[in-house]
């Protein structure tokens, strides 16, 4: 088996994967969510109180979490705390946790690094915060405040908890936090700078990021109907709705894996990541599709080799139609493409790897998941082929997700099939 690249750099597969999202902890939950053709998107009462935003819709975890070791999440917030269960269960699958939980050694080594995302921190700990800047009383402030409500609260706190000795990266770069991470960890192992990497992202479910979107006008008001939305590439639709959620992929070097025998899911093949440089929050197709193309030269194929496209596909007007757009001038073919957002919303900083964890277990089922609550497909986008109706059964060597994030940042990831 070669080892390493054309290029002499090595290559990088997954060998483990956990998700929290409404569609479970495990692929077959999701699976068989995905099949069942309906999304799980709930109307917030809660949110009613908040009288001027629009939406009530969103797509929250509602299972409980499981318990872990008081002492050493006292300064995790929900976000860390969503992040911990995901990662937990990705080192888990990747055989790299003893059967008391504990950490094997090679966690510990050095040699393992961490690259993780969100949006923000905890939301309850900044509003602690926000609270003395009000009233200027700091009694709700300790010393774990700080800590749960720092943007990288997620990679620190898991670095400490597995004892991770090795680099952490943090990608708090909004809607790309996951994917980020993944082509972050890809490229440490790829360069030999770490043999093992936890990569993901992770945000919990708060009013404000629903009013933050609700201000720009794109997140969508059907609160009558929340099974119908959102709907992308649709011409009918109105706009996105938040979820919540955690992604968590174990990278690690492929001769690494092989000699102590771990089960190989997917090769990372290929990533790329760039700016627009043009606008904060409108999207660019011409260099959304420059980052595609990077990742598709990155892997060493032909856009042709590539049969499925896991979208970013917010259901925002002007989104979906510069992401087809994008997709078919690098494509110019009508290549299947789909939207897990259509099933859980937008879960922002662990979109990315949510996504991207689903994107490797459709390529390996062989059957992907429809566009949910696409009906008449928006003429304005792209002459994609947008998967519709029970999903589709396909054999596939090469699959694409992608992803873009407020401040113009794109992503896109190539996995491919790895047969053992």
């Amino acid at each position: 088996m070669n080892y390493t690249k054309p290029n002499g750099k090595r290559r990088v597969v997954v060998t483990g994967g956990g998700m929290l999202t409404a569609l479970g902890r495990d692929w077959p939950s999701a699976f068989a969510k995905l099949q069942a053709g309906k999304n799980c998107i709930k109307y917030m009462k809660d949110w009613e109180r908040y009288t001027k935003m629009n939406t009530r819709l969103a797509c929250p975890y509602e299972e409980e979490l499981p318990s872990f070791p008081r002492k050493k999440i006292r300064g995790m917030g929900r976000v860390a705390l969503l992040s911990l269960v995901s990662t937990d269960d990705a080192l888990k699958m990747a055989g790299l946790l003893k059967e008391d939980g504990d950490v094997i050694d090679e966690l510990k080594s050095g040699r393992t690094g961490i690259a993780y995302g969100s949006c923000m921190g905890s939301m309850d700990a900044i509003m602690d915060i926000a609270e003395m800047l009000q009233t200027g009383d700091t009694s709700k402030l300790d010393s774990q405040t700080y800590i749960k409500a720092m943007p990288q609260t997620c990679a620190c706190n898991m670095s400490v908890y597995y004892q991770i000795r090795g680099r952490v990266i943090i990608t708090d770069t909004a809607c790309t936090s996951g994917s980020q991470a993944v082509g972050y960890a890809y490229e440490a192992i790829e360069d030999g700078r770490a043999d093992i990497m936890i990569a993901g992202g992770a945000e919990e479910l708060s009013a404000p990021d629903g009013a933050i979107f609700d201000t720009l006008g794109a997140t969508s008001i059907l609160n009558k109907t929340p099974e119908l939305t959102p709907k992308p590439f649709d011409k009918d639709r109105d706009g996105l709705v938040i979820g919540e959620g955690s992604g968590t992929l174990i990278l690690e070097d492929m001769e690494h894996a092989v000699k102590r025998g771990a089960k190989i899911y997917a090769e990372v093949a290929g990533f790329a990541t760039n700016s627009d440089g043009t606008h904060i929050t409108n999207p660019n197709p011409e260099t959304q599709a420059v980052a595609l193309e990077m990742a598709i030269k990155d892997a060493g194929i032909s856009s042709d080799d590539i049969a499925y496209v896991n979208a970013h596909g917010t259901a925002t007007d002007h989104g979906d139609k510069s992401e087809s757009d994008a997709v078919y001038k690098v494509f110019n073919r009508a290549v299947p493409i789909s939207t897990t957002k259509s099933y859980i919303g937008h879960t922002l900083g662990a979109c990315g790897a949510v996504e991207a964890w689903l994107t490797i277990n459709m390529m390996n089922e062989g059957w992907f998941h429809p566009n949910c609550n696409l009906v008449n497909v928006d003429p304005e986008c792209a002459p994609l082929d947008y998967i519709k109706g029970e999903g589709r059964e396909m054999k596939a060597e090469y699959v694409m997700s992608n992803n873009f994030a407020f401040g113009g940042v794109n992503t896109s990831l190539i996995f491919k099939k790895f047969e053992q």
